[in-house]
């Protein structure tokens, strides 16, 4: 996020939301490269098959983003937090139409070891995280938004720890407890049911 400049991202948000479209225009080149990175970082963590590439993605993110314009945009780092919330929204949503079970077939282990990395190999694990991330955000919604910043943002601990004013370290130990829970979560949805 350090090569896009802050003031004038912030300044073409503020022009934006005041009505002048031609403001969009003038963002999009300034932060296309930051969302190719976004995106890129998402569509890492998926199948290998996905049919998204990394431009769709960033189009149908922006498409979202373009239909928010009453959102009161704080600064560049607020813009590229929704930015990345808005591709995780688009491929649930994709996910979803493929027809993926909400709840059909094993989840292998999202959570491993390697704090950086969540592995989600089909659209049923993907469905899975998103019903996860749901459940947790009921319960403690900064949590939760540290994984999605963190995994679907690709923010490293410095760049969360400045979006949401706290440390370094106050991330890091809420991202080990939010991966904790993801991982107790997800390992009772693999649990067979059994009846009483």
């Amino acid at each position: 996020m350090g090569d896009v400049p802050s003031d004038g991202v912030t300044r073409l948000l503020e022009a934006w939301r005041a009505g002048d479209d031609r403001a969009l225009e003038e963002l999009m080149p300034l932060v296309y490269g930051e969302l190719r990175r976004l995106a890129s970082r998402y569509l890492r963590h998926e199948r290998a098959d996905h049919t998204f590439e990394a431009h769709d993605l960033i189009h149908e993110a922006f498409l979202r983003l373009v239909g928010q314009r009453q959102v009161d945009w704080q600064d560049r780092s607020h813009f590229f937090a929704i930015a990345a919330q808005s591709m995780r929204r688009v491929l649930v949503d994709h996910a979803r139409r493929r027809g993926a079970s909400r709840r059909g077939g094993a989840v292998r282990h999202l959570v491993p070891a390697d704090e950086a990395e969540l592995a989600i190999k089909t659209d049923t694990e993907l469905l899975a995280l998103d019903d996860a991330l749901t459940d947790l955000a009921k319960q403690d919604g900064p949590l939760a938004h540290i994984v999605e910043l963190r995994y679907f943002g690709g923010f490293d601990h410095d760049e969360i720890a400045g979006l949401l004013g706290v440390s370094n370290p106050t991330v890091r130990r809420r991202w080990r407890l939010a991966k904790a829970w993801l991982y107790r979560r997800l390992s009772e949805s693999e649990k067979p049911v059994h009846g009483d």
